[in-house]
């Protein structure tokens, strides 16, 4: 058989009620504390520590002095030639200007000279230049160089030029010499030769050839 507490002895059934009457109690505390004068307490006393004084000093500001430029330097004196001094009588400044009388005008510049165009060189053409007298009048003229002919030096000269459309040699120039005078003496003989002009179209033209010549001892 279950054994039944009484209704009076159940806390659980008044707990609300003593959980309002509590917070009564402690709201009507807090307004009575907020309320209250703390002001007039004597021996309530905040004792602050004593601050240490601190002094500032004024600083007095330097003047600064300021200097003065230095001078500029004097001008470099620039030699004037001819420097002459006119003198008043020279100047001739009442002269009176007439329009009417004719300007001298300085002649005209000579006219320049136009230059000719140099005609072109050809190198081949229809008709050659032709050795007046052949290989046989250069030999004819040719003088061994006696240091080449002591030396034993042989060989052959090449040279170069131009023959003109008078058929005259110019222009020379040793393209392969055998030295010991011999390419001087080439160059002296070839010089002299005359050919007959070479032609193209049936007009004389230069024409620029080549030519061997040879040093040979007997």
């Amino acid at each position: 058989m279950a054994l039944h507490k009484e209704d009076k002895f159940n806390l659980k059934n008044k707990y609300t009620l003593y959980m309002e009457a509590g917070l009564i109690v402690t709201l009507g505390i807090l307004i009575v504390a907020f309320r209250a004068d703390w002001s007039n307490r004597s021996d309530f006393e905040i004792v602050l520590p004593e601050q240490e004084q601190i002094t500032m000093e004024e600083i007095q500001q330097t003047e600064q002095i300021e200097q003065p430029p230095p001078p500029p330097k004097p001008p470099v004196p620039v030699e004037v030639p001819n420097d002459e001094i006119l003198e008043d009588d020279a100047l001739d400044l009442d002269a009176s200007l007439d329009l009417d009388a004719p300007v001298a005008l300085p002649p005209p510049p000579p006219p320049a000279e136009e230059e000719e165009d140099e005609p072109e060189i050809f190198f081949i053409v229809e008709q050659m230049p032709e050795l007046i007298g052949g290989q046989a009048a250069i030999y004819n003229q040719i003088k061994y160089p006696e240091i080449a002919r002591k030396a034993g030096v042989e060989g052959r000269v090449f040279l170069q030029f131009v023959v003109d459309e008078q058929g005259n040699v110019r222009d020379v120039v040793v393209s392969r010499g055998i030295g010991a005078g011999c390419d001087e003496e080439a160059k002296r003989v070839v010089e002299q030769m005359k050919f007959t002009p070479g032609k193209q179209r049936g007009k004389a033209v230069p024409v620029r050839m080549s030519l061997p010549v040879t040093f040979k001892l007997k």
